[in-house]
């Protein structure tokens, strides 16, 4: 769990170090996610932090938070501006403090860990490695939503592995999901990171395959790009039927910006 940990921190301090330069407008910059404000990503990021600090260090404590947030439960979209106005109430500063303190508690909690220890969440169970890198790419996810608000880049780190490996692992479910049958063909996945190395996953023995930056692919995954806005390469209709629908994230089936609307930001 140590490096996992590590690069979840070193992600968080990523985004804080944005965000904690913006005056009070700034905070209101609607991104391109759903229409929601800065304020929005950095409260919706808190709330989950502070769930998954509970579902690490008591499950009775998490399953009682959970009963709350789905109390009245509707859609996701009320779910959603429930969750962000508990942080959303509050002045910037206790916002950033807020998040601190239980992105501080939350690395502690899973320092303590085996990296295979259950831990609930809002569905099935998940180790508490996977719970980490979860974190680590909602983190870095929303905070691309953030940077194309700010019109501003952030280098590429080689934390991208994290989100790339829950990408490829989410083959499967991306189909599922949507109520597609699942592809035999395996799928071979070649990123180069930002480094310069090459990252790979899957049989080499494959016809069906995905190439490109490390990057690129995140994007794809987390869909915060069109794949027509990327320099992902693919070969293979399994591949190509996959990289249509990725989605690495949990929740009903969601789909990627259209081509040209969440272009790279300048």
């Amino acid at each position: 769990m140590k490096n996992t940990c590590r690069d979840l921190s070193l992600e968080y301090d990523a985004l804080d170090a944005i965000v904690s330069g913006l005056d009070e407008s700034e905070w209101e910059i609607i991104t391109p996610f759903y229409g929601w404000t800065i304020k929005d990503e950095i409260s919706h990021i808190a709330y989950f932090d502070e769930a998954a600090k509970l579902s690490a260090t008591s499950q009775e404590l998490f399953g009682k938070q959970m009963e709350k947030m789905l109390e009245g439960f509707t859609d996701f979209d009320e779910m959603h501006k429930k969750v962000n106005a508990v942080g959303g109430k509050l002045p910037v500063s206790d916002l950033l403090s807020w998040w601190r303190k239980e992105r501080t508690l939350l690395i502690k909690a899973y320092e303590k860990l085996d990296p295979k220890d259950r831990l609930p969440w809002y569905g099935p169970t998940m180790s508490a490695r996977s719970s980490a890198t979860a974190r680590l790419m909602e983190t870095w996810a929303h905070g691309q939503d953030i940077v194309d608000a700010l019109k501003i880049k952030r280098p590429a780190t080689e934390r991208l592995k994290h989100i790339a490996h829950i990408g490829v692992t989410t083959f499967g479910w991306s189909f599922k999901n949507r109520g597609v049958e699942v592809p035999e063909k395996k799928v071979r996945v070649e990123l180069t990171g930002p480094a310069g190395d090459l990252w790979t996953w899957g049989p080499e023995d494959t016809n069906d395959i995905v190439r490109g930056p490390a990057q690129d692919f995140c994007l794809v995954v987390t869909q915060r790009r069109s794949l027509a806005d990327t320099k992902i390469q693919i070969e293979g209709d399994a591949a190509e039927k996959w990289m249509q629908i990725a989605q690495a994230f949990a929740g009903p089936p969601e789909n990627s910006p259209a081509p040209g609307e969440r272009v790279v930001s300048k």
